[in-house]
C-alpha cells in the first residue's frame, strides 16, 4: 500500500449532508462530496490488513444482514489506486465485479464498511463514499461508454424482463461479452427499484437516466411500456431470442389485513414513492409539492423505505410524521451476540428520521407497537389508527390501546416476493443456484430469485447469470 499509516494519519470523514433546514426545502442529492484530496486522503485510510473482510459477503449466525460485499469487489486495491491518483485504473478495478457502481456508491448500507478491519477498533474506510467517486470520475472523462463496447458481436439474441439493478447488471455483461440484449420495462421509465422505488434526494434520477443513456450509446435496447405476460407473451419472446433472463425483482409489498384497509388514506409506501419521484420529475428538484399540508402521516415499517417515505412526506408540508415499528428498539451499542465482524444491529438515525426531529417537537417513533385498525370517516376517508403495544412474542399488551390521527399511512413493511404470474407465464417452477430454471431458455437473477435484499445482491447475480448464459451459448456453438 502507498501509506500503510494512512487509519493513524487521517480520522474518517463521511461525505457531509447538506444541513436539515436546507435539504428539506428541495429533492437535491442529500450529500456533497468531498474534495480530491480530502478523498485521497479516505483513501489512504485502507490500511494493507492482509485479512479484507470487506470483500467477502458471509452471513453470521443464520441472520440475514450480509457482512462484507457479497460482490467480490476488490476493494483494498481500488482503495490504494485512489489515494495514489490512477482514478482511471481504480475505475478498471471497480467495473471488473460492478457494473453500476453508481447505484451502490449512493443507497448501498455498506456492509464492507462495518467488516473493515479498521472498524474492530475504529470507524471503518469510507468504502462507499470512494466507490461514488470512482465511478462519477469514470462518467466525467468518459471512461465507461467505452468499457461496455463488445469486441466483437455473436448472433444471439437475450431479452431482459424488468430493468432494475439486476436486469440493468446482466445487460451491461452480457453487451460486454458481444451478445444483442433488450431489455423489457412495463414501466414508462428504466431502473426499475433505482428509478421509482428510491426518491430522488436519496438516488438522483439524473444518475440512473445517464446509466440507462451509455447503456444504449453501447447497444442496448431497451423497451418501456411492455408488460411481459400481457403485452408480449412468453411465446413471442421464445420466437424472437435465445435465452430470456427475469429480472423482475420481489415487487409484491407486504400488507396489513386490518379492519378498514379498504379506506381511501392506505396506501403502500412503493405506490407513493413512485408517485413523489413522477412529481420531481415533472416539476424539477427544486419544487417541493405541498400536497400533503395540513395531513397528518403515520408510517408503518422502520426500515430504509420508512425512512424515505418520512422524508418524502416532510418535503410535501405534512402537518405531522409518525412511525411505528413492531419489533422493540434495537441496543445503542453492540452487544456480545453481535461481534464484528458481523453487521451491526445498532440503533442508529435515519436521514429521514433526523428531518423530521428538526421540523416536529412531538413523539416519531413508536417502538413496539402494531396497528389493530383503521377508522374512517362516513365517506371512506382515513381519520385515524387504533394501536396496540406488544411483547417479544408479538402478543398484544392488555391496556396499551391508543388511538393516532393519520390523514396517511404508508405500509412500508418490504416485500414478500415476486410476481409468480410473471413465472407462471415461462412455466418456471424451480430456480436452481446458477440462475437456471427448470425452462432451459428461461434464467431468473436478483430479487425475483433471491427475495428481498440489497441492490449490492441484485448487481452480483444479474452479472453472474449473465456470464453463465454466455458460458451456455458458447457451449451450444462449440457442439
Amino acid at each position: 500500500m502507498a501509506d500503510p499509516f494512512g487509519f493513524l494519519k487521517y480520522p474518517r470523514k463521511d461525505n457531509p449532508y447538506r444541513p436539515v433546514e436546507e435539504r428539506i426545502t428541495d429533492w437535491e442529492e442529500l450529500q456533497t462530496p468531498l474534495e480530491e484530496t480530502e478523498r485521497q486522503e479516505q483513501a489512504a485510510r485502507c490500511m494493507s490488513c492482509g485479512i479484507p473482510f470487506c470483500h467477502t459477503g458471509v452471513f453470521y449466525g443464520g441472520k440475514r444482514a450480509v457482512s462484507g460485499c457479497p460482490n467480490d469487489n476488490l476493494i483494498p486495491e481500488w482503495n490504494d489506486l485512489v489515494y495514489r491518483g490512477e482514478y482511471k485504473k481504480a475505475w478498471e478495478r471497480l467495473s471488473r465485479t460492478n457494473p453500476i457502481p453508481e447505484m451502490t456508491g449512493r443507497v448501498c448500507p455498506a456492509p464492507c464498511e462495518k467488516s473493515c478491519t479498521e472498524a474492530l477498533n475504529g470507524s471503518g474506510v469510507a468504502i462507499h463514499d470512494n466507490e461514488r467517486f470512482i465511478i462519477d470520475t469514470a462518467f466525467d472523462n468518459d471512461w465507461v461508454r467505452p468499457t461496455g463496447i463488445p469486441e466483437s458481436r455473436t448472433d444471439f439474441q437475450i431479452a431482459i424482463v424488468g430493468s432494475g439493478p439486476a436486469g440493468l447488471s446482466a445487460a451491461w455483461r452480457l453487451n460486454q461479452l458481444g451478445h444483442n440484449v433488450t431489455i423489457f420495462e412495463r414501466s414508462d421509465r428504466f431502473g426499475g427499484l433505482l428509478m421509482y422505488g428510491i426518491p430522488n434526494m436519496k438516488l438522483d434520477k439524473d444518475v440512473v437516466q445517464r446509466r440507462i443513456d451509455v447503456m444504449m450509446e453501447v447497444g442496448i435496447k431497451f423497451v418501456a411500456n411492455t408488460e411481459i405476460g400481457t403485452d408480449k407473451t412468453a411465446e413471442e419472446l421464445y420466437a424472437e431470442f435465445d435465452r430470456v433472463i427475469i429480472t423482475s425483482g420481489a415487487s409484491v409489498p407486504r400488507d396489513l389485513k386490518a379492519p378498514g384497509r379498504e379506506l381511501e388514506g392506505v396506501r403502500f409506501a412503493v405506490d407513493y414513492l413512485t408517485e413523489a419521484t413522477k412529481d420531481v420529475l415533472k416539476h424539477g428538484k427544486g419544487a417541493t409539492s405541498r400536497k400533503l399540508e395540513g395531513k397528518h402521516v403515520v408510517v408503518i415499517g422502520g426500515g430504509d423505505t420508512g425512512n424515505d417515505c418520512l422524508a418524502s412526506a416532510i418535503r410535501q408540508g405534512a402537518a405531522s410524521v409518525k412511525q411505528l415499528e413492531i419489533t422493540p428498539i434495537l441496543p445503542e451499542q453492540r452487544t456480545p451476540a453481535n461481534p464484528w465482524p458481523e453487521y451491526p444491529m445498532v440503533d442508529k438515525e435515519g436521514y429521514g428520521q433526523a428531518e423530521a426531529h428538526f421540523v416536529q417537537a412531538e413523539q416519531l417513533t413508536y417502538y413496539s407497537t402494531s396497528t389493530t385498525k383503521f377508522l374512517g370517516a362516513e365517506r371512506g376517508q382515513l381519520i385515524a389508527i387504533e394501536t396496540v403495544e406488544v411483547d417479544n412474542q408479538f402478543q398484544p399488551v392488555e391496556g396499551t390501546e391508543k388511538r393516532m390521527k393519520a390523514d396517511l399511512v404508508l405500509l412500508a413493511m418490504g416485500f414478500t416476493g415476486p410476481e409468480h404470474s410473471l413465472l407462471a407465464e415461462f412455466g418456471v417452477s424451480e430456480i436452481l443456484d446458477d440462475y437456471t430454471t427448470n425452462n432451459e431458455r428461461v434464467f431468473v437473477a436478483g430479487d425475483a430469485k433471491r427475495g428481498p435484499s440489497l441492490v449490492i445482491w441484485a448487481i452480483r447475480e444479474g452479472r453472474l447469470a449473465a456470464e453463465n448464459v454466455d458460458a451456455q451459448l458458447r457451449a451450444l456453438v462449440a457442439q
